[in-house]
């Protein structure tokens, strides 16, 4: 499939992928607007491999969504900058089009900018170079060209600052062992680490490829300073591979806890309410095939040993425990339940003290737990 192919319908899994982004950015925006207020200062959005205004189906692509959202909120009215590009020409002159038809589009303080340009090393060291308000920075190359560690924290260097791009698993995969694309590789991966992983490769099965790749592109931007990393995995339509992810990258736990929400909600599956953080079209079809994990049951069994003689409230246990884990903060209430239940911990005010909600003892934040 070309490029512009792939702007001739919104598939299923680009629409959740700009429900994923736009509803992030809503989130984010809300979160650091009263900083931005209280300094007088602005906000951004930043879309460098935007597309066209729309999809050939007619669906609203990720721009012109951020843009809609902007128009209806007053503070984002008076204070959202916003600068999309793309490489192809055609998709900037339609971006432009259905941008300039947006009602109400003329009430934004700050038109929004439109460039037909190649992501490279100028508009990286642009950035370096610069210091940046509040920015939520998508990255969504068709391939892998211009996405490179340097972009990404050329962006995140700065206050306030996340980043969301498209890491698409396929052709990393296979450009790791081409030569023709190391440079694109070492940009991605740097160099040390780009080599390291064509040597853990060859001898991996393709599910142990995909964790060691994965594995890698969080911890190269760990180490550039983005702590807080949330790969969202896209199968393909059989279900049984993957196509791509959708790397969110932050320094900010708060924005971490938000996109785990949101990513949460969009996972066509979950396992014994543990969200999956993918989404397949086969889970639909075939949703035994998704259930047989046991994640909240491993949940249980990894608290008690977890905070052993410690006391902390609920929402401590849940801070202290989910980074780098698939789990949400509900998934942190069904099993302090369940080990309450159990006898396993004791929960102050006790279950028969708390409001109930369908019969049974709710567990708010603030409920102490008291770990034998």
């Amino acid at each position: 499939m070309s490029k512009n192919q792939f702007f001739d319908e919104s598939k299923e899994q680009s629409t959740v992928k700009s429900i994923i982004v736009s509803k992030y950015f809503w989130a984010w925006a809300r979160v650091i607007m009263p900083s931005v207020r209280a300094r007088g200062g602005n906000l951004a959005y930043i879309d460098l491999f935007a597309g066209p205004g729309r999809y050939k189906d007619g669906a609203k692509s990720t721009p012109i969504l951020v843009l809609e959202k902007a128009i209806e909120e007053g503070d984002l009215r008076e204070r959202l900058l916003t600068i999309f590009n793309d490489a192809d020409e055609d998709n900037t002159q339609d971006l432009e089009t259905t941008i300039s038809n947006l009602d109400g589009i003329e009430s934004l303080r700050h038109p929004p900018k439109v460039f037909n340009s190649e992501v490279g090393t100028e508009i990286v060291q642009m950035f370096e170079q610069m210091k940046l308000v509040p920015t939520l920075f998508f990255v969504d190359p068709w391939g892998y060209k211009g996405l490179s560690l340097r972009l990404i924290g050329s962006v995140l260097k700065d206050w306030g600052c996340d980043c969301i791009f498209f890491f698409n698993y396929n052709r990393i995969n296979m450009g790791l062992t081409n030569p023709i694309v190391k440079e694109h590789m070492d940009a991605l991966f740097g160099p040390a680490r780009a080599d390291d992983l064509r040597r853990q490769l060859e001898p991996l099965t393709p599910e142990e490829r995909e964790l060691t790749v994965v594995e890698a592109i969080s911890q190269a931007l760990k180490d550039m300073g983005g702590e807080y990393v949330l790969p969202f995995t896209f199968k393909r339509e059989n279900g049984d591979r993957t196509s791509h992810h959708l790397i969110f990258v932050s320094k900010n736990v708060r924005g971490y806890e938000i996109m785990k929400e949101i990513m949460a909600q969009q996972s066509s599956s979950t396992e014994q309410g543990v969200p999956t953080f993918a989404y397949s079209p086969a889970s639909k079809a075939q949703p035994l095939l998704f259930e047989l994990g046991r994640p909240l049951d491993e949940l249980v069994d990894m608290l008690p040993g977890a905070f052993a003689g410690q006391t902390l409230t609920m929402q401590a246990i849940y801070e202290k425990h989910h980074v780098g884990r698939r789990y949400i903060k509900k998934n942190y209430k069904e099993a302090l339940k369940k080990l309450e239940q159990g006898d396993r911990i004791k929960a102050l005010p006790s279950a028969g003290n708390r409001p109930k909600r369908n019969g049974e003892a709710t567990f708010a934040d603030a409920v102490e737990v008291a770990f034998p």
